[in-house]
């Protein structure tokens, strides 16, 4: 920890403790570059900074939080205050506390954190490259969204306890949508890359990605309306599961709206599903070393051979249920105490790829309405969809404009196969093998 950042905890907390209060202290920082391309030249070249303290004050039983984007001696002052004023008017939170425990703290910064030195047209070449390249395989073709990104991230942590930790990771991203027109089709796929060091990124494969998928799914149309099996890639599975999130979250359940609640220890899918969370996985980029509350983060098993074992909790959500907490604290400097996941990851099955993709399935690439088309309280979704009808692993005919309905606590026992290798998302965030899901409802022609 930098000693301007180390100074700026001690002034804060130490601004607390004379209050008679205890508290937590988050301060972050970003620093990014973001490049976009168009018409062959750059049209966005974008450097942002940024830096912001966040303070958490107990009184008793009730909580205060405050943010201050400046670290001048005053600011910081009057932060604490803010902060101990909206705790007299905060609701009785009794759970809610400042503690700390004697952990070490994995330090992973040799391969999150990982020292760059590449030349800046190095960069602007990779971007540019993502709409030239994709020209050059089809002059007809464009990039109306394209881009390259790099940032560094910081996070220092300190309570009155005297608890300290500090996260530091850089990432380099890039992006191209390749969209294609052809008499009047229209199609349009996403290509990503993400990387701990720029030359991770390969701005061919992202190309490559967008464009031939594109093409694939250019002469797409609806498939009978009926019941089919389906399998989701690995980026379409992680964004079924997202606005479920919630179901796994402990302060959901507290506030009484996860539908999992009442579930634990109970079968809630199918007897070869397991799902679990993690702080660490190699080539992972949610890897986090210590949550919200500064403690060390753990596996958690969230199901395990279809059992609820437990919801992910923080310390609050952990004490109202008398439950381990898992230590998935969620907070930034302007937020209050939530829970969030680090990586999700579905454990692999018994059944090979081929035999998963055995007979008739539906293959879904994107969809649509993901907010919009979920309830996360009874499981209900409906979303638009595009991808493939396959047939034993062969894609037979593209397919475009459905709507793939289902109930997501039913689609979870209602699996068919689980496949015997793990894929990940697009980020690295999420990992799963294949699933096949039985009789899902798509309405088509």
């Amino acid at each position: 920890m930098q000693n301007e950042t180390r100074n700026l905890i001690e002034q804060v907390l130490s601004s607390v403790s004379q209050n008679g209060a205890e508290g937590d202290v988050l301060i972050t920082e970003e620093a990014q570059l973001g490049l976009k391309c168009h018409q062959g030249e750059l049209s966005e070249y974008k450097v942002t900074s940024s830096r912001t303290v966040g303070v958490r004050v107990i009184c008793g039983d009730q909580v205060g939080t405050s943010y201050s984007e400046s670290t001048e001696a005053a600011d910081l002052q009057n932060m604490v205050e803010a902060a101990l004023a909206n705790a007299k008017y905060s609701k009785q939170s009794p759970t809610e506390k400042i503690t700390s425990v004697p952990q070490d703290i994995l330090d992973w910064s040799d391969e999150i954190y990982r020292p760059d030195n590449t030349p800046q047209k190095d960069k602007i070449a990779l971007a540019l490259s993502l709409e030239a390249g994709l020209q050059a395989r089809d002059s007809s073709a464009s990039a109306p969204y394209n881009g390259f990104g790099e940032a560094e991230v910081s996070v220092a942590f300190g309570n009155t306890h005297g608890h300290r930790c500090v996260h530091q990771e850089r990432y380099f991203s890039c992006y191209n949508y390749a969209l294609l027109q052809r008499d009047d089709k229209q199609s349009m796929h996403l290509g990503y890359q993400v990387g701990r060091t720029f030359d991770e990124l390969s701005a061919e494969a992202c190309i490559a990605e967008a464009y031939d998928t594109a093409f694939d799914l250019l002469d797409g149309a609806p498939v009978e309306t009926g019941r089919y099996d389906v399998i989701f890639a690995p980026e379409t599975l992680s964004e079924l599961f997202g606005p479920f999130g919630m179901c796994w979250s402990g302060l959901s359940a507290m506030k009484e709206i996860n539908p999992l609640r009442t579930q634990v220890g109970e079968l809630i899918a199918h007897p070869e599903f397991s799902l679990s969370e993690s702080p660490y996985v190699k080539g992972g980029f949610a890897i986090k070393a210590f949550d919200g509350e500064g403690f060390g983060c753990v596996d958690t098993k969230i199901v395990s051979a279809g059992y609820l074992q437990t919801l992910l909790h923080n310390g609050s959500t952990a004490k109202h249920f008398g439950v381990p907490n898992t230590f998935n604290a969620s907070r930034g400097p302007k937020s209050s105490l939530g829970v969030s996941p680090g990586h999700m990851s579905i454990a692999a099955g018994s059944t090979t790829e081929a035999e998963t993709e055995g007979g008739t399935y539906l293959e879904i690439l994107s969809l649509q309405g993901l907010h919009s088309g979920a309830n996360a309280v009874s499981g209900q979704f409906s979303f638009g969809a595009s991808g493939f009808l396959c047939r034993d692993g062969v894609r037979i005919q593209p397919v475009r404009g459905i709507t793939v309905a289902g109930n997501f606590y039913a689609m979870l026992k209602e699996i068919e196969a689980i496949a015997d290798t793990v894929h990940a998302n697009h980020g690295h965030t999420f990992f799963a093998p294949k699933i096949r899901f039985s009789g899902l409802s798509v309405a088509g022609n």
